[in-house]
């Protein structure tokens, strides 16, 4: 049993861990499609819901890492109005170029996220004192500078949060572009899936996964992305896949690869996991503690000018508790409250969890007190969950749910090992 399950959810407990949350997603969106008649899934339905969270989903890859890095950033969703209003401003008022806005904008967030880092990794102030006295001070820093008025947005500018993949072509009742994107994506999944089982064979003592397991890996992936493309290509004419999303999923991929195969990415989970030992082997604590907190003010900067795209307008609402949901969205996709475990994928999984949990709601006329209260208990229920497993000493929810079927010593002497490889791997 143990076996298939490191087989199915690929070789370690922590990836079978995050993939609890993919279940939970599954669940969620079967509930709510029943309770909808149908309208979760549909074409519609699953562009507006894209382009309503991409920004909350950008934000959370940078709280992932910030999280890990053993720290919180409560600023991200004054940073992101702070930001929104000044290339608002910039391009209103002083013709810059909306290419150059986005351009200003990123500079803006670095800026800030250098700002916080200085003071968190060079003069040591806690993050959360820093980034509390952040979101008070570009907070007011967005109604002063915009006179708490609505400044509109060039079109070109709107691109980046409301505009879609062009339509380009035959006439085949899809939009194409958005047609090729998932054969790419397809292709994507079985030339992982087949490297990997190259590498393995290629790896001493290492067993490839079984023929079929992969079969059926890839059937699922593919047999999601094939449904997704049609949703996505198939809505009302001049739309189709957004470009936000294609945003997210660059952000997605590109930072997935930095956590998992750069030495950068692994000092911050070695930064998060164990200060001390990570400054003993080498690790340079300021300079991983500075990154971060800049990264984070860069990934805010453009979650913000993605939503001011959206809105067509920067105005003195923008960005309000959106610090809460980026949170929320990293610690319900599995990563721990203490840091130095977590990745970008159960982060991106975190937030479609809520997303789809409000969109249901929404759909079905809960009210917004009640969304409030469901989601707050959803995320109580997913830090109760991980402070109880590390008490136990299991790092994998299907693993729980799965010992009552092991029998004999090697069962136990596996979950005890269990938390000794993962720091290992990291």
């Amino acid at each position: 049993m143990t076996e298939l399950q490191k087989n199915l959810f690929g070789g370690t407990t922590s990836n079978a861990r995050q993939f609890g949350m993919i279940f939970t997603l599954i669940a969620v969106i079967v509930y709510f499609q029943i309770r909808t008649d149908g309208i979760i899934l549909t074409s519609g339905n699953l562009i507006a819901l894209t382009q309503q969270y991409a920004y909350i989903s950008v934000l959370s890859i940078g709280m992932l890492m910030v999280i890990v890095a053993g720290h919180i950033d409560l600023s991200v969703g004054s940073v992101a109005a702070f930001t929104g209003i000044v290339v608002a401003k910039a391009m209103a008022e002083h013709d810059v170029p909306w290419p150059a806005g986005i351009l200003l904008g990123l500079l803006v967030g670095a800026a800030i996220g250098a700002w916080q880092g200085f003071f968190v990794a060079y003069v040591g102030i806690p993050a959360f004192i820093v980034t509390l006295a952040g979101m008070l001070l570009f907070r007011g820093g967005n109604q002063y500078i915009g006179n708490a008025d609505t400044v509109p947005v060039p079109a070109g500018f709107r691109t980046i949060g409301a505009g879609y993949l062009p339509e380009v072509g035959p006439d085949t009742g899809y939009n194409n572009l958005t047609l090729l994107l998932g054969l790419v994506a397809c292709v994507a999944v079985v030339w992982r899936e087949l490297r990997a089982r190259q590498v393995r064979k290629q790896m001493e003592g290492a067993r490839p996964t079984p023929l079929w397991i992969s079969v059926i890996r890839m059937a699922v992936m593919i047999g999601v992305i094939v449904f997704a493309t049609l949703r996505f290509a198939g809505g009302r004419v001049g739309t189709s896949f957004p470009i936000s999303g294609i945003i997210l999923a660059v952000l997605v991929l590109g930072y997935s690869f930095y956590t998992r195969n750069t030495s950068g990415g692994r000092h911050i989970y070695a930064v998060g996991g164990n200060s001390r030992a990570a400054e003993l082997s080498g690790v340079k604590l300021r300079r991983v503690n500075f990154l971060v907190m800049m990264n984070m003010g860069v990934l805010a900067a453009l979650a913000g000018m993605i939503f001011v795209a959206r809105s067509t307008a920067s105005g003195p609402q923008d960005g309000l508790n959106w610090e809460l949901d980026a949170i929320a969205a990293v610690f319900i996709g599995g990563a721990a409250v203490a840091g130095g475990l977590g990745t970008i994928g159960g982060a991106i999984v975190g937030g479609l969890v809520m997303a789809v949990l409000t969109n249901g709601l929404q759909l079905t006329g809960t009210g917004t007190d009640m969304i409030q209260i469901i989601k707050g208990l959803f995320l109580l229920a997913a830090v109760a969950l991980d402070v109880y497993n590390k008490k136990q000493g299991r790092f994998s929810i299907v693993g729980a749910l799965m010992r009552q079927f092991r029998t004999g010593p090697s069962a136990s002497s596996e979950e005890a090992a269990a938390p000794d490889r993962e720091k290992a791997r990291i």
